[in-house]
């Protein structure tokens, strides 16, 4: 692992971590040093997820390493199922295990018959070789395959949301704007949201939806085998922007064979317009007179800079400005990964643009902190209601940011 002026990268554990945390009626014993839970404890505490997935910690000593001696992971298993009763154990290994080989896996074949009425489920990805982005997806991928039992569709039609994870900066906001237009285009209900709001029986019951709404790639794997397993029907992408938004809308209605709701898409655009109408002339003033000012710069995850991007250039008719993205397996010619040095490089030379990225970045080079879009973040995130980035509310919150921001370099 490398020296880093700031936060290293994610690494696959804490994405899995991440993914998990949020699974109500489940129990995550890591088995390793308990330093690294208290860690992940905190980055949770502060992004809002307080009512998820019981987490635990069996701190490794040296004859555990030395001997290769497990009775405390086995001890701690007993322990927590007969405290808490939980659906599943959801078992991650931490660096030192991963590296002596330590098979959870086979222990939990071993340990199963005596806990029949849970499922003890081993997540790998423990050492510090696999990125964060890489966690998510096998840990969505793995719960798929383990935990949605047969079913049968719902009798209307129903949705589940892939990929909203804690990870991800204002996660709780944007699932929640996705599901809000959900029920008014199509008075569509979820079954699961994957993984922010969610428990172990409603990803029992994901197989009963009508479609998968992937919002972010590290899910595709699940929607694919979803589909494989129970015939669903996915679609990709995020939601920006008013223009963004009704074309997510389109896609959907077209996967399904079901119209939506025109007056309540009629209602959303037209209230979305008369907000950002006051701007318009303020935003064509700031991309006239001062045009260094209407550049858009953009680091984080590549879905979220790809989507605001497109809104801010094709909608708002901002300026592009440098884009990258904070994973290289991402990484492609529209947009490239930026290593540390890169990136600090790319902010020091655009002083004067709008500055979207992590919240670390942004208070590093004393910008608007407003404009945060990824983590790693910089404050405490007690309430999950803020103002979301996708969908029609979010197209009004986006503009609302940047036209402030441009009017504070005017002054």
């Amino acid at each position: 692992m490398g020296l880093h002026r700031f936060k290293p990268p994610m690494s696959g554990r804490m994405g899995t971590l991440w993914t998990l945390s949020t699974i109500k009626n489940a129990a995550l014993i890591e088995y390793g040093c308990m330093g690294h839970m208290l860690y992940g404890r905190v980055f949770l505490n502060r992004a809002s997820v307080t009512d998820g997935c019981k987490l635990y910690s069996t701190h490794i000593d040296e004859a555990d390493i030395s001997l290769g001696d497990t009775g405390r992971l086995e001890r701690a298993i007993g322990d927590i199922i007969k405290k808490d009763q939980p659906e599943v154990i959801f078992l991650l290994p931490s660096a030192v295990p991963t590296v002596i080989g330590t098979d959870l896996p086979a222990i939990c074949r071993e340990l199963q018959p005596e806990y029949p009425e849970v499922l003890l489920l081993p997540f790998g990805f423990g050492g510090f070789d696999i990125d964060g982005y890489r966690g998510v997806q096998e840990a969505l991928l793995l719960l798929a395959k383990k935990l949605p039992y047969p079913i049968k569709k719902t009798t209307s039609p129903t949705f589940n949301i892939i990929g909203s994870c804690a990870d991800m900066f204002r996660f709780h906001a944007d699932a929640w704007e996705m599901e809000r237009i959900m029920k008014g285009a199509f008075h569509m209900s979820p079954v699961c949201i994957m993984t922010s709001h969610t428990d172990v029986g409603s990803l029992r019951k994901m197989g009963s939806a009508h479609i998968n709404l992937v919002i972010r790639r590290e899910g595709e794997p699940t929607a694919k085998h979803l589909n494989k397993s129970f015939g669903t029907p996915y679609i990709m992408g995020r939601p920006y922007g008013i223009k963004g938004t009704l074309k997510w809308i389109n896609e959907i209605s077209e996967t399904l064979g079901i119209a939506p709701d025109k007056e309540f898409i009629e209602h959303e655009k037209r209230l979305a317009e008369l907000q950002l109408f006051p701007s318009e002339p303020t935003f064509r003033h700031i991309i006239r007179a001062h045009p260094e000012e209407s550049v858009i710069t953009l680091g984080g995850h590549a879905d979220v800079v790809k989507g605001i991007m497109e809104y801010a250039v094709n909608e708002i008719y901002l300026k592009k400005g440098d884009i990258w993205c904070d994973c290289p397996s991402m990484a492609d010619e529209s947009i490239p990964y930026l290593t540390e040095d890169q990136w600090t490089k790319v902010i020091k030379e655009n002083k004067k643009s709008i500055l979207m990225a992590s919240g670390e970045a942004l208070l590093w080079s004393g910008r608007n902190t407003e404009l945060q879009i990824s983590n790693p973040d910089i404050k405490w995130r007690l309430s999950p209601y803020e103002p979301p980035f996708t969908g029609f509310r979010g197209a009004i919150h986006l503009c609302d940011i940047w036209l402030n921001d441009a009017l504070s370099k005017e002054d």
